[in-house]
């Protein structure tokens, strides 16, 4: 019944399951997805193919769930898709409220106990960190009480400090 923010790479993390922000098609793109995809291997890239054959596209904040194939420790991944930011008038806010709702109800569904999130839609979709981290750090805390541990894993230190400090004031409510 913990939330732990950290830095590092969420493939490492010894958890059941690893949350992917993935891109609509689940093809495997840059930043954290990419590393996703390279670590769980060519079994991952089939998996997701058939999943978009039957699919065609996963929307954002949708997410499904897949074996994490080659990474070490990790039994599951769930892919989300993050809303593309455009100023946050347009519904961002409550379409990355909904990838991380999804997600946890997603591992609940599957008795996932340990789950680890990347910092989802502040990579090449844009959305600010100082933004993102607030909706995260609210539903991971909303949501603590139906899991072991709940890992955010920062990539940056700029991301860290940010989510370091957005966890702080939150405890201070």
């Amino acid at each position: 019944m913990s939330v732990i923010i950290k830095k590092g790479d969420i493939t490492k993390e010894n958890v059941d399951a690893i949350v992917n922000a993935a891109n609509s098609y689940l093809c495997g793109g840059g930043g954290v997805d990419g590393a996703i995809h390279r670590s769980a291997g060519p079994e991952l890239d089939k998996k997701c193919a058939e999943l978009i054959s039957t699919i065609k596209y996963l929307s954002p904040g949708s997410c499904v769930i897949t074996p994490a194939y080659n990474i070490k420790n990790v039994k599951h991944i769930i892919h989300t898709v993050g809303p593309v930011w455009h100023g946050g008038n347009n519904g961002e806010p409550k379409t990355l409220m909904e990838c991380y709702e999804n997600c946890f109800k997603l591992a609940l569904d599957n008795h996932i106990k340990t789950i680890a999130f990347p910092s989802v839609s502040t990579g090449a979709y844009g959305y600010p960190v100082e933004k993102a981290s607030e909706i995260a750090i609210s539903a991971s805390i909303k949501n603590s009480g139906f899991f072991d541990t709940i890992i955010l894993v920062a990539y940056s230190d700029y991301d860290l400090k940010v989510y370091e400090e957005n966890f702080r004031r939150y405890e201070d409510r």
